[in-house]
C-alpha cells in the first residue's frame, strides 16, 4: 500500500505499553493510565497489540500496520494481571475522544461464560449465577451503546472514530464445531467494528477454534509476531492480535480518504474498510457468520 496512516491519530486501550522499545522509536506516545498501575507493560498485551497497530521494523522484521502513524493514545485500561474494570474503559474511550482519536483498538472484553462459571466455581447456583451474568452484561451494553451514540454525534464536529475490539476468545470449536459463543463486548455494541481470527489452515486460511463469531471482520489472530515487553519479538494467538491489525488498515483508509480528495470521516472510512474485505483467502468451507465481511485490505496504489 502506498499509504503508511500518516497523520492519523490512534489509541490503544490496553495493559499499556514499553515506552522505550525500539518498535515505538519516532512515535509521539500520548499516555493515560486509568488502573492505577503505571504506563509501562509489566503484562506485553498492550506492547504486543500497539506494534501491530504502528510498530516500526524490529530487526529487519516487519510488525506494524500503519508504520506511518506518528500520534498514538495509549490508555492503560487493564491492570498488570490483564484485568480491569468497566468504569476504567468508559473514562478511556471518553478521553481518546477527547483527545481526537480517529481509530481506536481494543483487544479486550466481556467474557460472559467465563464470569457465570467464575460465579459457580463460588458455589453460585447455575441460574443465579446466569442471571447475575446478563445483568452485568445488559449494563455493559447500555454503556457501550451511549459511548458510541455520542462518538458518531461528535463526529459532526471532528470527523469522528472509527472504534475496532476483538470478537473475543470464547468459542471452543476443537472441543466441538457447534461450541461457538457470539462476539462479546465492547465488540457486539451497535457500531463498533468487531474482529474475528483467521489461521493458516490446509484450504487457506481459516476462523480460529477460539474466535466468537459474528465478527463486522476478520484479521490474522494466530502466530502474530509483534514486540515483546523488555525489546525483541514474539508470537501470540487470540482475536487480541487480529484487532490491531484492522484498527492499522483503519489507519491507512483513513490516510487514503483524505488523499482521495472526498470528505474523511468516520463513517465513510468505515465503509471502505468494511467494503473493501475479501474471501479469497479464506477456505470456502469457512462459515461466513464466522468470518464476517471477510479479510481487511489495504487501500491500494490506485485511488477509486
Amino acid at each position: 500500500s502506498a499509504f503508511t496512516g500518516a497523520g492519523v491519530r490512534v489509541a490503544v486501550l490496553d495493559t499499556g505499553i514499553d515506552t522505550n522499545h525500539p518498535a515505538f522509536a519516532g512515535v509521539a506516545l500520548n499516555t493515560r493510565d486509568f488502573a492505577g498501575s503505571g504506563i509501562e507493560d509489566a503484562n506485553g498485551h498492550g506492547t504486543h497489540c500497539a506494534g501491530t497497530v504502528f510498530g516500526r521494523d524490529v530487526d529487519g522484521n516487519r510488525i506494524g500496520v500503519a508504520r506511518g502513524v506518528t500520534d498514538a493514545l495509549i490508555g492503560k485500561v487493564l491492570g498488570d494481571d490483564g484485568s480491569g474494570s468497566s468504569d476504567m474503559l468508559f473514562r478511556a474511550i471518553k478521553w481518546a475522544s477527547d483527545e481526537q482519536a480517529q481509530v481506536i483498538s481494543m483487544s479486550l472484553g466481556f467474557d460472559f461464560p467465563g464470569l457465570v462459571e467464575s460465579l459457580v466455581d463460588q458455589g453460585w447456583p447455575t441460574l443465579l449465577a446466569g442471571s447475575a451474568a446478563l445483568e452485568a452484561y445488559r449494563q455493559n451494553l447500555r454503556m457501550f451503546d451511549a459511548l458510541m451514540d455520542m462518538l458518531r454525534a461528535q463526529a459532526a464536529f471532528s470527523g469522528g472514530t472509527v472504534v475496532c475490539a476483538a470478537a473475543g476468545n470464547e468459542s471452543r470449536r476443537n472441543i466441538d464445531p457447534t461450541f461457538e459463543v457470539s462476539a462479546s463486548l465492547p465488540a457486539a455494541a451497535f457500531g463498533v467494528v468487531s474482529v474475528g481470527a483467521l489461521g493458516q489452515g490446509p484450504g487457506g486460511l481459516n476462523i480460529a477454534s477460539f474466535s466468537n463469531t459474528n465478527p463486522t471482520v476478520s484479521g490474522p489472530g494466530v502466530n502474530v509476531i509483534s514486540a515483546a515487553t523488555g525489546g525483541g519479538l514474539r508470537p501470540l494467538n487470540g482475536t487480541s492480535m487480529a484487532c490491531p491489525h484492522v484498527a492499522g488498515v483503519a489507519a491507512l483508509w483513513w490516510e487514503a480518504q483524505r488523499a482521495s480528495g472526498s470528505p474523511a470521516f468516520a463513517g465513510a472510512v468505515q465503509a471502505r474498510l468494511m467494503a473493501t474485505c475479501t474471501s479469497a483467502p479464506i477456505d470456502p468451507t469457512t462459515d461466513a457468520l464466522d468470518r464476517g465481511q471477510g479479510l481487511v485490505q489495504a487501500p491500494g496504489m490506485a485511488i477509486g
